[in-house]
């Protein structure tokens, strides 16, 4: 057969739709409301072919940057060679999803803001500052009614 270079060329697996996740697209989809600068995540859904982004941008994050009844528009960076151009693309509100990864840095804000707070109540300093993970203490590993075991690989075994 010969090679096809189509707008949804290679797409069988990208496109598709989840397990348990076929059939129309449920209202909830179109309740959600986009503002201006929320960061969203691009998923194309099969089951609506108008709006459907590019492949390209499936699995892309950006910020939206305008609002309209049925779609929005997104802001995304595409490395193209050395340096990022920023693409202006309107997709549908069935293509996209609020995106979950500035929610662990607001609940770090939110938990510093009351734990400032409540340092401040009691008049003391508390350090907010992220501590990375130290290197375990040492200790000494006794062997007494914990014997050495050596440990051999199996041999490798054809079952034909």
């Amino acid at each position: 057969m010969p090679h096809s270079y189509g707008y949804r060329a290679r797409t069988r697996d990208m496109f598709k739709r989840g397990f348990k996740e076929h059939g129309p697209i449920k209202m909830s989809t179109y309740l959600v409301n986009y503002r201006v600068g929320d960061i969203v995540d691009i998923k194309a859904n099969a089951a609506q072919q108008k709006g459907m982004p590019h492949k390209f941008y499936h699995g892309r994050t950006g910020i939206v940057y305008n609002v309209t009844p049925r779609a929005v528009g997104i802001i995304i960076n595409k490395v193209v060679g050395n340096r990022y151009i920023e693409k202006r693309v309107n997709i549908r509100v069935e293509h996209i999803r609020h995106s979950k990864c500035r929610q662990e840095f607001l609940d770090r804000v939110k938990r510093n803001h009351d734990a400032h707070v409540e340092a401040k109540a009691k008049g003391e300093r508390v350090n907010l500052k992220r501590q990375p993970v130290l290197p375990r203490a040492a200790h000494t590993v006794s062997i007494k009614d914990n014997a050495p075991q050596t440990m051999t690989p199996v041999p490798y075994e054809t079952t034909i």
